[in-house]
């Protein structure tokens, strides 16, 4: 008897050691899939609070909140799935579809840049939000749209990072890195959106040092915005740069990719700071790329949204128009015609 109970406590032993690894093994994978996502998550968090920027300011946080919902929806019920089914079935396309979503940001990213430098501006003469009925809905439907392509691309590349792994432990791997990224995220924009409130609210103080705080807070928010932004553009490019690296090399055309160690590898050896040099001119190659990239797809996409029905006129971008809603968001955090 006390044989039997002393092997079942040591069977179950093993299996709380092999829970235990495999807890650990997710925790891993999706700190791994989530930092390879990076670049896609700040820009995620640039492009929100635009959305709610000239809502009124008790329904901020409400609409942040349908938003959160229908990112995590879209996240855990419809990418999920299509992705595990496709990984199982398909694999194959999953190079594919990473640079599918890497010319996407690359083209984001270049179409950034391009109009920062034109000083193009004349979105901005259109009302950020469409009052009347139901125009709130409309806001947040145009942000999930725009969520559920860059939650397509964190998945994608979260995946790929841990396509070693098993079936199941890549599904609770994808679990964790939606949940936390969307919580990050959201947490994160329901912050930004209410900073300047909080600022308000610390002028009323009677302390001066607060008083004096407060007013930082609402005078710095623009600049804030700004910074966002300009983080998330960067960070496009440069995620974007890379998986058109990547996925090159991973279909045989070795070239830029070899370009690229051999410009890292004079700084690789170097002591103390070798890693973070070679790392930096790997991003800065990368980034370059995804700029080059990216303004080559804009000389192709652009004269052919002018032809197409949806980017005639004043209403180009209405909800069918995802190309318009997510492309047109600009530094500062009024873009209008990220609007929809």
């Amino acid at each position: 008897m006390s044989g039997g109970l002393v092997a079942l406590l040591d069977d179950v032993a093993a299996l709380a050691r092999i829970a235990a690894a495999s807890v650990d093994d997710v925790a891993a994978g999706a700190a791994k899939a989530g930092a390879k996502a990076a670049g896609v998550v700040i820009d995620d968090a640039a492009v929100t609070p635009q959305y709610v920027s000239d809502s009124d300011p008790s329904r901020e946080l409400p609409m942040i909140k349908k938003i959160f919902w229908g990112s995590l929806r879209n996240k855990l019920l419809v990418i999920l799935p299509a992705l595990l089914l496709i990984s199982a079935f398909i694999p194959g396309i999953i190079p594919f579809i990473l640079m599918l979503g890497g010319t996407y940001l690359c083209f984001e990213g270049a179409e950034k840049v391009w109009h920062k430098l034109r000083g193009h501006h004349a979105d901005e003469e259109t009302p950020a939000v469409e009052r009347g009925p139901g125009a709130e809905d409309k806001v947040v439907k145009g942000a999930i749209t725009t969520d559920f392509i860059l939650s397509c691309e964190i998945m994608v590349i979260s995946m790929n990072e841990v396509a070693d792994e098993s079936i199941w432990v890549r599904a609770l791997i994808l679990v964790v890195v939606a949940v936390a990224i969307t919580v990050l995220v959201y947490g994160a924009v329901g912050l930004i959106v209410k900073m300047d409130d909080i600022g308000l609210h610390l002028t009323t103080k009677d302390s001066p040092r607060t008083q004096r705080f407060g007013e930082m807070l609402v005078r710095g928010m623009p600049a804030v915005l700004g910074f966002i932004t300009f983080i998330g553009t960067i960070a496009m490019l440069w995620v974007g740069g890379h998986i058109m690296l990547q996925g090159a090399y991973d279909l045989g055309w070795h070239a830029p990719y070899d370009l690229v160690h051999v410009l890292e590898s004079p700084f690789a050896g170097l002591p103390a700071v070798g890693g973070i040099l070679a790392w930096l001119v790997n991003t800065l190659c990368s980034a370059v790329l995804g700029l080059v990239w990216g303004l080559v797809v804009m000389a192709i996409l652009h004269p052919l949204l002018k032809v197409l029905p949806f980017g005639k006129g004043p209403k180009q971008h209405e909800e069918g128009d995802v190309r318009a809603a997510i492309a047109g968001h600009r530094p500062g955090g009024r873009d209008e015609s990220a609007s929809v």
